[in-house]
Formats: structure tokens, sequence, C-alpha cells
């Protein structure tokens, strides 16, 4: 949670600074962001996804964690000297996002070693509660210090929060994983993946309406502009509509992370991914702060009832010596949506304004759903119950 909220108060100061450096509204120039942080995602996903499966996965994360509080110092003091510009943001933002692919599968592969599969989807609540937490505290702290400290300062306290992972890792103490056979590795073991996911039309589906929902509902990029030029709120006021999804998201996590069980899993997902649409669709639509800011919550809330069901469906219906490449893979698509959503929303907005390109990704979430469900009926009809389909040996 400590780390996650300098993270998020990073991302959200980058947004910030980029619109700062700019001089005027730019959205390609927000948008171009999003391919700094997809493209290393696409590059070396599949890879960490095969070295998640192969080697310690924890050790894995003391390596990225480390690798992402150097490249926070390192735009510390870029911005401290005055040397920062663009494209040194979007060339460290490139290089944190290729340890961010290594990283991912590692840690959710790690998830389901660490509690009973019966207790995984409040496992993944409180992951989610605790993601959340730190995503409202991140935003709504970069609000306040670039305003009283000094854009600098966003970096260099998020380089510090990495030292609360590398202290929780430290006190994890060891964990059992099932490996890939030795014999089993590079471009096999890749293939082996793509092959488990493409034979699985549950999680297939599950990660197509993931990307298209987020491609096409992205906006974060948008809000410097949103509240600087259209509800003109200041820096505190965008710190605090960069935390309201996260708000939302809480309070859906604790309520979800109390239920003994979900059934009909694959419903509640598809109603979730709709909401969020429609809520997209009111945040266009609004002019005034509180509205934005409830439309903001409610889009949170439901993203998070559709994150915790897609991740414990995937989780459990992945063996676990094949999970950290299920997991790498389906990073490209809950990555690569928002991130390629966001060069997305920056052309649209550049050719017919910000509000239209809120509005029109709400509308193209809604249709994903319609056109995934009618080709994949079974996520419609997916309970929860189902037992995982059997894969290849391991270790």
């Amino acid at each position: 949670m400590v780390s996650v909220a300098g993270s998020q108060m990073q991302v959200a100061a980058i947004h910030w600074h980029i619109r700062e450096l700019t001089g005027e509204p730019n959205p390609l120039a927000l948008g171009g962001i999003g391919l700094a942080r997809i493209l290393p995602v696409i590059a070396f996903s599949l890879i960490g996804g095969t070295v998640a499966d192969s080697y310690n996965r924890k050790r894995i994360m003391f390596v990225t964690q480390s690798v992402m509080a150097l490249t926070a110092l390192a735009l510390a003091i870029l911005t401290f000297s005055g040397e920062v510009s663009i494209w040194t943001i979007y060339a460290l933002t490139a290089i944190q996002a290729s340890a961010i692919a290594f990283d991912l599968p590692a840690r959710q592969a790690l998830i389901p070693n660490l509690v009973p599969a019966r207790d995984l989807p409040n496992a993944f609540s409180l992951t989610s509660i605790a993601f959340n937490t730190g995503a409202i505290l991140g935003p709504a702290l970069s609000g306040f210090v670039i305003a009283e400290w000094g854009q600098g300062y966003t970096y260099l306290i998020n380089a510090l929060s990495f030292g609360a992972v590398l202290l929780a890792l430290a006190l994890l103490g060891p964990v059992t994983q099932q490996r890939l056979k030795r014999q089993t590795g590079g471009l096999a073991a890749m293939r082996e993946g793509v092959h488990f996911i493409l034979t699985h039309p549950i999680i297939l589906s599950s990660m197509l309406l993931d990307f298209f929902a987020t491609f096409f509902s992205s906006a974060n990029t948008m809000m410097p502009i949103i509240a600087r030029d259209i509800l003109k709120v200041g820096e505190r006021g965008y710190g605090l509509l960069s935390s309201a999804q996260s708000i939302g998201a809480v309070t859906a996590g604790l309520i979800v992370s109390q239920l003994r069980e979900i059934r009909r899993q694959g419903p509640t997902f598809l109603y979730a991914v709709v909401v969020f649409g429609l809520a997209t669709i009111g945040f266009g639509l609004s002019r005034q702060f509180a509205l934005s800011m409830a439309a903001l919550i409610l889009m949170g809330a439901a993203d998070s009832v559709s994150t915790i069901i897609r991740n414990t469906i995937r989780q459990l219906q992945t063996p676990d010596y094949i999970r950290g490449r299920m997991t790498s893979i389906n990073q490209i698509f809950f990555q690569g949506g928002p991130q390629l959503g966001e060069v997305e929303a920056g052309i649209v907005a550049q050719l017919f304004g910000v509000p239209f390109a809120i509005i029109s990704g709400g509308m193209g979430c809604i249709i994903a759903v319609a056109l995934i469900a009618r080709r994949w009926p079974q996520l419609a009809r997916y309970n929860g119950d189902e037992p995982i389909r059997a894969g290849a040996a391991a270790d």
C-alpha cells in the first residue's frame, strides 16, 4: 500500500509535469506516455512470465522493485537539477515499465502460493483494497506536494516508498512454488503459455474484454486538461480527481472481501464492465466538480468488482506451473488496454476535444461487452465453481 501510494503519486505527477512542460493543452504529448509504458510490456512480458515460472518469484521482485526505485530517484534528480524534459520522462518511464514487465507476473503468480484456493477471492479483494488505498493517497498527495514543495519531491517520495516492498519481501519467508522443468524453456515455454490461453475460452474472453474496456475508457491522462482547463480546479482538485476512482474501488473491495463466496461470476463481471462504461459517459458529460467526482467513484467501484472477479477466474483456472506465463500474457492485455487507450484518447481529443474522447470511449466499452458476450457465451454462464482444466506436468 505504501509503495503503491508512491507509484500512483508519480503517475499523477508525471501527467501534470508533461502538461506543464508543453505550456498549453497537448493531448498527444500526454497520450505519448502510454506508449512509453506499454511498448516495454509488449516486448518483455512473455519473457517475464517464463522467468516467473522458472526462478524464485520473491527474488525476482527484489530486483524489479530495486530498479523501479532507482528510476524514480533518477527522475527526482533530473527534476531538481532542471535537466528534465518530456523525452527523459518518456525514457525513464520506459525503463520502469520494463521492470514492471518482470515484476507483475512474479507478484501475481506469488499470491496463490500464499493462500488456499477457497480464500483466493478474498485475498484478491484485500490486494485490491491495499492497491486502491495507495491509489487514493498517492494522487491526492501529489497535488498537495506539487503545490507546496515542488514536482521533484513527488518522485523522491516514490523512490523511498519502494523500501516498504523490499522490507515486506524480506519478512515473507520461503515460498513454495512449482517450476518449469529444466529442459523446458525459452520459446517452447512461451508457446506453451500462449497455447494455454488460446485453449481456455473463459480466460481468453476475460482478457479480451479487459483490453477493449480499458482501451476505450482510458481518461486518466486527460485528467490534467479536465482539471485545469475544463473544471478549472488547479493542482489540489486534480489530485482529488485522480484519487476518485480508487475511492470507489476501495469501497467495493471492502464489500467483496467480506463475502463468503461469489456466485455467477461471469454475469457479475459483464455487468460491472457495463456500469464502468456508463459511468465513463457520465464523466465525459460532466462540467461540475462534484458530479465528476461521483462518476469517477462509480467507475472505480465497477472496475474493482470486475478486477477481483477476472483475477479470481484466471488464477483458479490456471495450474501453478504456468501461472507466471498466463499472468504475463494477461499483463499485455490489461496494461495494453489503458496505455494504448491513452494514445487513442490523445488522438481523438486532439481532433474532437477531450469530452468527446471520453464519451465515445464509454460507448465503445459497452459495445465491447456486447460483442464479447455474444462471441463467448460461456463467459456469461461461468459460475465460479468449475474445475481447473488439467495441464502439462511440472516439477
